[in-house]
């Protein structure tokens, strides 16, 4: 891997992009996906929905190209989206997830360099506070790696069985490099299908990270997962990695990964059962769906995916996304529901709208997207945000406030601050733009 090389941001709004989504049976957190992606301030993009068909028809009215497809294979329901994709450059997004409103644009931007490949950001995990993933690199054997960027956009280079890992819910990559690749491999039906193409494509270009190019990924619910993370089979993990070391490894690291598998997913499980969120005898269960799921992927046919070569429909722009005016909305815990109606009142007049709304406590924050549209903040006045920090923080409800925004200040607009008083006044200040 080479030393990274410090980009600026180019503007390119005028630069088309398609963002896809897949879906499957979560219908709730692919709605408040979509209500997130109509805030986005990129203003040539067309969205790409790849879903079961009650989802389809939920969505019938979006002026969006949606695509029904109801088979437990995200490669394959990635690939019916690129192929479906007229943009220069695609995104990618998962259902449970969110984006900024300043992540699609500051996701292309590095594409102004000819080099740039793909991009990857930062994601932030289910309290919308801490990162879930950062920048890292992963390896032959589908081991991840850390890597340290600058605060500021970087470019990188992959090397032979090493390439910098795009994360699934946040990524973009070139069409026509994408296409010729033949985009993601179906053998991978779950897991690991992002790290087979980084590598895939390692010699082929330059990777950027943006690390203010973010979402937040909540994890939600399927037919592998409960909405807590704990694991319902582990067969599809065990498949994918099978698959993954047979095409990037050789025997003794095949070997290897089976017996680091193996041991990672004992891990994690004995963890679980400690911790009282599994039992036993679900353990036992889960680790044979692990050696089942092992099995089956080493005999699992294998071939480098054809190109995407059928040409895509006309561009078919989402309305409504580009630049917005941001507004901050704050109060405390026995305001809510004049807060809420005033959040929602700001979004229809097209505002990005961000809520804090603290309690008398030192209750630990939380920050999210509410399905309505607006971002919300909740927590004690003395609570701690950053989970590394200690309680109480100490200050005034105005003093707190402004230390809030102004971290958000570099991902959404927030230029406008209303604090309410009580329930029949509010107090107004300013404060300046400090997005870069």
């Amino acid at each position: 891997m080479t030393g990274a090389t410090p980009v600026s941001l180019v503007p390119v709004s005028l630069v088309p992009v398609s963002l896809v989504i897949v879906s499957r049976h979560r219908l709730a957190a692919l709605q408040r996906a979509v209500t997130a992606v109509r805030q986005l301030d990129h203003p040539r993009l067309e969205l790409i929905v790849v879903a079961d068909p009650a989802a389809c028809a939920a969505l019938a009215g979006l002026t969006a190209k949606i695509i029904a497809f109801d088979a437990a294979n995200i490669s394959a329901a990635r690939n019916l989206g690129i192929a479906q994709a007229a943009g220069d450059i695609v995104l990618f997004l998962d259902d449970d997830a969110v984006p900024e409103p300043t992540w699609a644009s500051r996701l292309v931007a590095p594409f102004a360099d000819p080099q740039v490949m793909a991009a990857t950001g930062f994601v932030r995990g289910r309290n919308g506070i801490s990162f879930q993933w950062q920048a890292s690199e992963v390896d032959s054997l589908a081991q991840d790696h850390p890597l340290q960027v600058p605060q500021g956009p970087s470019l990188h280079a992959g090397s032979p069985g090493r390439a910098v890992k795009t994360q699934g819910t946040n990524c973009a990559f070139r069409r026509d490099v994408l296409a010729a690749a033949g985009g993601f491999d179906p053998a991978f039906r779950f897991y690991l299908d992002e790290a087979d193409l980084n590598l895939r494509l390692a010699g082929q270009g330059l990777t950027a990270v943006v690390p203010l190019a973010q979402v937040h990924h909540g994890f939600a619910a399927s037919a592998l997962r409960r909405a807590d993370r704990v694991p319902l089979s582990l067969h599809d993990i065990a498949a994918s990695t099978a698959v993954f070391l047979r095409r990037h490894a050789d025997a003794a690291g095949l070997a290897a990964g089976w017996r680091q598998l193996q041991q990672d997913q004992r891990r994690r499980l004995l963890r679980l059962m400690v911790e009282g969120r599994i039992e036993p005898g679900t353990l036992r269960r889960l680790l044979a769906t692990l050696h089942q799921g092992w099995q089956e992927g080493l005999h699992r046919p294998i071939a480098i995916p054809p190109p995407i070569d059928s040409p895509a429909p006309p561009f078919l722009r989402l309305p409504d996304t580009g630049p917005r005016p941001g507004v901050v909305l704050a109060g405390r815990v026995w305001q809510a529901r004049s807060l809420a109606k005033r959040a929602e009142s700001a979004l229809a007049e097209r505002n990005i709208v961000t809520l804090f709304r603290f309690s008398p406590t030192i209750l630990r924050h939380n920050h999210r997207f509410h399905p309505r549209g607006y971002w919300i903040q909740t927590g004690g006045l003395f609570g701690i945000a950053e989970r590394t920090a200690r309680p109480p923080v100490l200050g005034s409800f105005r003093h707190r406030l402004h230390v809030e925004v102004a971290k958000w200040a570099k991902l959404r607009p927030t230029s406008a601050i209303s604090i309410v008083e009580n329930l029949s006044q509010a107090s107004h200040c300013d404060m300046p733009k400090t997005r870069d």
